[in-house]
């Protein structure tokens, strides 16, 4: 395997940064951009690709189609890729080890059900009840990554097995009623994620959280470009790191902005006074996770671990790492982040059914890993690949199921996402061939 591996910060390591140092350029904006297109040269385009994809299909859809960029339509955009996000952030996890999690979707259906089961059947409070389904994910991916590292079966089979024993256990918790659904007032905490009955974040922390995100994003990049330069390595230029947070600034104004205006679609004599305005609280715990999982990846030794044993797990064997550990450790993160994102999904429709988590589910989050610029033969992806990505795949989802009327509409959305998928997995084994200087 290569070597070279691209760690969350976006800084190269291996021989993009020594070649970067050897030239002495680290640290002036001019050299910083030719380094960035020589990585770009060796197939180290991180998430560009997928922001890239994201703005054409946005305009597309835009130009195409009337009410796309609708105030409305905008805040259902990020409700609907809000529960393929979180679990695209779990399968990062495993798809940097080159691994796979077939079973992700159905652990989010069991996890989901077992919330529901303990709320309406068996009245328990809902705060014990999401605790309940967490844990139950992190038990279900220490199962699996146990199989995977002590009894050495491939993932793709183990996870295939449970992928279709969650299902039975799904339709077992559900029952004969077909689905369960959440009680307004029992579970009112869990559905307000979604802005159940315009029970949305206040205007003013909306701006608050705006300026905590970039307050903290430029001093977090300040700080590691100084760290980064007193060890003599190469650093972003601070214009660069300015551009970045102006640009974060911008667009995250636009959007507090745009979330803060009244988008009630019923404006008549009868609903002349309904307001919706403000953000989801589910784009709160969005940011929490990015954050986290992010701090995770690349400030922890945890994280260096994950890279290492991505990249190479003979080498990380022999450095001392505890591979398996490492191993049974990312199917945990997966399987919790699943049980997160299978309550999201549950708060999105008020009810679980017995089809919950199957279906289309895994293939969303596997796709938007992938598409964000996750590597599926490991050792290079990072959280926010799952956040692009996730918003490139509810895009597609959005608009094609708009743009295209009829018996086939439902079709064509597969098609297309199947295509994107196929574009993204096609363009990051053609990247690791260009990385490796295999030109066959």
């Amino acid at each position: 395997m290569s070597s070279t591996t691209e760690n969350p910060t976006g800084t190269a390591t291996g021989t993009a940064a020594e070649a970067a140092g050897s030239t002495g350029a680290a640290g002036t904006l001019l050299a910083y951009g030719r380094n960035r297109i020589d990585r770009a040269r060796g197939g180290e385009l991180g998430s560009a690709p997928a922001v890239a994809g994201l703005i054409v299909l946005v305009v597309f859809f835009a130009i195409v189609q009337n009410g796309f960029l609708s105030l409305y339509n905008i805040a259902n955009l990020v409700t609907q890729a809000a529960p393929i996000i979180v679990l695209a952030m779990g399968l990062v996890f495993v798809l940097l080890l080159g691994e796979i999690d077939l079973s992700a979707g159905t652990a989010s259906g069991v996890c989901a059900a077992l919330m529901a089961v303990m709320i309406v059947r068996h009245s328990l409070p809902w705060w014990l009840a999401v605790i309940a389904a967490v844990i139950t994910g992190a038990v279900l991916g220490f199962a699996i990554g146990w199989l995977r590292a002590k009894v050495r079966i491939p993932s793709f089979v183990v996870t295939l097995a449970a992928f279709l024993s969650f299902q039975g256990v799904v339709l077992m918790q559900v029952g004969k009623a077909g689905s369960i659904s959440l009680p307004d007032q029992a579970a009112k905490p869990i559905i307000t994620l979604e802005g159940y009955n315009n029970n949305l974040m206040p205007l003013w922390l909306g701006w608050v959280l705006l300026a905590v995100v970039a307050g903290g994003y430029a001093l977090v990049k300040l700080r590691m470009s100084v760290s980064r330069r007193a060890a003599g390595l190469e650093a972003e230029p601070p214009l660069v790191t300015i551009a970045k947070t102006a640009l974060m600034v911008i667009l995250g104004a636009v959007f507090v902005y745009l979330l803060g205006e009244n988008r009630a679609i019923q404006q008549n004599a009868f609903f002349n006074n309904l307001k919706i305005e403000g953000i989801p609280w589910v784009v709160l715990l969005l940011i929490v996770l990015t954050v986290g999982l992010t701090f995770l990846l690349s400030r922890t030794r945890y994280g260096r671990h994950v890279y290492a044993v991505g990249g190479n797990d003979e080498a990380a064997r022999r450095a001392g790492i505890r591979v398996d550990r490492i191993r049974i450790s990312v199917f945990v993160v997966c399987s919790l982040l699943a049980a997160v994102a299978g309550i999201v999904q549950a708060s999105q429709l008020e009810s679980v059914a017995s089809n919950f988590g199957a279906g289309n589910t895994l293939l969303l989050a596997v796709g938007a890993a992938v598409i964000g610029g996750t590597s599926l033969f490991g050792g290079r992806g990072r959280i926010m690949d799952a956040v692009w990505g996730g918003l490139v795949v509810a895009v597609i989802q959005n608009g094609m199921g708009d743009l295209i009327k009829g018996a086939n509409s439902q079709a064509w959305q597969w098609i297309v996402t199947g295509l994107v998928l196929l574009l993204a997995a096609g363009f990051d084994a053609a990247s690791r061939r260009v990385g490796k200087g295999d030109s066959r």
